[in-house]
């Protein structure tokens, strides 16, 4: 009976040692997921779960349009043309030829017109003398240019620019004259009518 007595005791003990082991134990494991909500809860707050959840939702719905747009834009900014600036001439008048003394719009020759009764010269470039040519080659070039620059003064509005002085010897304006942005003394230099003014004027024989 002894025997058995020691041998019951045995086991309640060891019933109880179990017991302890593992009320210890759920209470550790309890005592870790408090914490672990305790990290989350102060990690992420609920309204800022809410904004997280919100803000994903929109980038998934949306987010796939918004870069196809982006993406349009841009290829339609390196593709499309370029916009013409306006014109800023408002010049205008209906020429004639100056065949002796001034006038009131008229050209007297490829690099010096009247406009409005001033007298100017074109300053960007040098053509041909008309008014005692040294040579038959260049009175015909110079009637030519004559005409020429006529016929591009009356093509439509144009502008007077400054350049680097105002009047020349000759009490002279002196202009470049332009059209939507291109001299036209330019024009006559390149149909062999004029020079390129360089400061000082140049044979034609």
């Amino acid at each position: 009976m002894a025997q058995q007595g020691m041998a019951t005791g045995f086991l309640r003990t060891k019933r109880q040692s179990r017991t302890r082991d593992a009320h210890n134990s759920w209470s550790r494991s309890g005592a870790n997921a408090r914490l672990q909500r305790k990290a989350v809860d102060r990690s992420v707050s609920g309204p800022a779960l809410v904004y997280m959840v919100c803000l994903g939702l929109l980038l998934g719905w949306y987010g796939p349009g918004w870069l196809e747009a982006a993406r349009l834009f841009d290829h339609a900014g390196e593709h499309s043309p370029a916009r013409p600036a306006a014109s800023a001439d408002m010049l205008t008048a209906s020429f004639g030829f100056c065949h002796s003394g001034g006038g009131t719009n008229c050209v007297v020759d490829g690099d010096t017109f009247w406009f409005q009764g001033a007298k100017y010269r074109i300053a960007d470039i040098d053509t041909p003398e008309t008014h005692g040519p040294r040579c038959p080659a260049e009175a015909a070039l110079g009637a030519r240019a004559t005409r020429r620059l006529q016929s591009l003064m009356n093509a439509g509005a144009f502008s007077l620019e400054q350049g680097d002085r105002d009047m020349d010897r000759y009490g002279r304006s002196l202009r470049i004259v332009t059209r939507s942005g291109e001299s036209i003394g330019a024009i006559l230099v390149a149909e062999g009518l004029a020079r390129d003014w360089d400061g000082a004027r140049h044979p034609w024989c």
